[in-house]
């Protein structure tokens, strides 16, 4: 029997990599549970909520912050507790767990733990931060340290585990990347109405930007760089070509986060201010069935975010089989998923990685407005996929850290 323990079962990439686990191993004859702090029926990924996968959650009840700060500590105090609640009325053979280190000393004595850190995955800017993330990044050192084997999404993410954690450079982390279910993706039908009305427009050239509104995603590179490709077009005379070009901004959003919500509006106010509103569909989380027409509607990827951000190659995986290109900012772990037409012959290539800048990214859409460039490369990107990120070699790699 295995025991996902994962602390807020949202839509995001980490969210998804967990669910495709669980189902990698129901699939192959486990008994399979997914606990967690908070679950919401109305967002969250179909599988959580149609029954396909068991849920449970415990601690919701506990604050997930507290005066909007403290949402490291809240975490764990809320997983914690929903291990506590496990044990106490459960047994399990195997747990598996998610960001939240601190819950592993809990389950040593009744299971094997595999944990994925995330310490990166907040910043450190301050004076005040530092100190209060202090004994945190220690504990979640030693407690995953605690874990029977460790695994990583990526070998980026590989690399800054062994930064991030000096004192378990001994220790062997388990790369995996992160898979697609072919099948469940492929049973979602195309419909160009149903897609343009979607993104709320006709135009064709349909660029597409998918994470959770969080400024980590740094989505305003996407805006700076279509306002640039504005302004090209403009200048060269071809202002038909930007009367065809739309950019969709489509993303994970939890009202209950104030992130969230600030960002979405400091967003649709850059769009404004830079003209290109008008241009511009910002959608606020979307089921399955949306996501695959935004990508069968969408010409290229436009992906973003921050060099720091690791949970990401799931979305370039579930991306690339959709058949179109990609531009994305030449850092971080889902560098491993592009093969970049920047160093690599366009006939080979599934992508363009990029600088950090809007000149570069807005070079790559120009690019991608090419009919026959666009062609090339997309027919490399499900080919690239299928042989790398299936769900079988995930499955397999999966029963791999099991029995290790």
């Amino acid at each position: 029997r295995i025991v996902f323990f994962h602390p807020d079962l949202g839509i995001g990439g980490a969210e998804r990599l967990v669910i495709d686990a669980a189902l990698a191993y129901q699939h192959s004859g486990h008994d399979v549970t997914i606990v967690t702090s908070h679950h919401d029926s109305r967002r969250c990924f179909a599988e959580t909520a149609d029954g396909t996968l068991a849920i449970r959650v415990h601690g919701n009840w506990l604050p997930r912050c507290i005066f909007g700060r403290l949402i490291a500590f809240c975490a764990y105090i809320r997983m914690i507790y929903a291990v506590i609640a496990v044990l106490l009325f459960e047994t399990f053979d195997v747990a598996f767990v998610d960001q939240v280190s601190a819950c592993i000393p809990f389950i040593r004595l009744f299971s094997k733990a595999k944990s994925c850190c995330d310490q990166l995955l907040t910043g450190r800017s301050s004076l005040m931060k530092r100190l209060y993330r202090a004994p945190i990044d220690y504990i979640e050192e030693v407690t995953t340290g605690m874990a029977d084997v460790i695994l990583v999404n990526s070998f980026f993410t590989r690399e800054t585990f062994f930064e991030t954690f000096p004192s378990l450079r001994s220790r062997d982390p388990i790369v995996i990347y992160p898979s697609l279910n072919f099948g469940t993706f492929d049973m979602h039908s195309s419909s160009t109405a149903e897609a343009d009305k979607l993104v709320n427009t006709r135009r064709d050239l349909l660029f597409l930007s998918i994470n959770r509104y969080e400024r980590k995603k740094n989505l305003e590179l996407a805006l700076n760089a279509l306002s640039d490709l504005q302004k090209r077009l403009v200048n060269e005379s071809k202002q038909h070509l930007w009367d065809n070009i739309h950019l969709v901004i489509a993303g994970g959003y939890d009202r209950r986060l104030k992130e969230n919500v600030e960002y979405y509006d400091e967003l649709v106010d850059t769009a404004e201010s830079l003209d290109i509103a008008d241009h511009v569909t910002f959608i606020r989380s979307f089921s399955d069935a949306e996501k695959a027409l935004l990508l069968q509607r969408s010409r290229c990827l436009i992906y973003t975010p921050d060099p720091k951000d690791l949970w990401n190659l799931l979305n370039f995986s579930r991306q690339s089989y959709s058949s179109y290109g990609f531009s994305k900012v030449n850092s971080g772990g889902p560098v491993e998923t592009v093969v970049s037409a920047a160093a690599n012959d366009v006939e080979k290539s599934t992508g363009i990685l990029c600088r950090n800048t809007s000149a570069a990214f807005s070079e790559a859409m120009f690019k991608f407005t090419d009919k026959e460039y666009h062609e090339k490369i997309s027919r490399n990107c499900r080919n690239h996929v299928e042989n790398k990120f299936s769900f079988n070699v995930f499955t397999e790699r999966l029963t791999t850290a099991l029995n290790a």
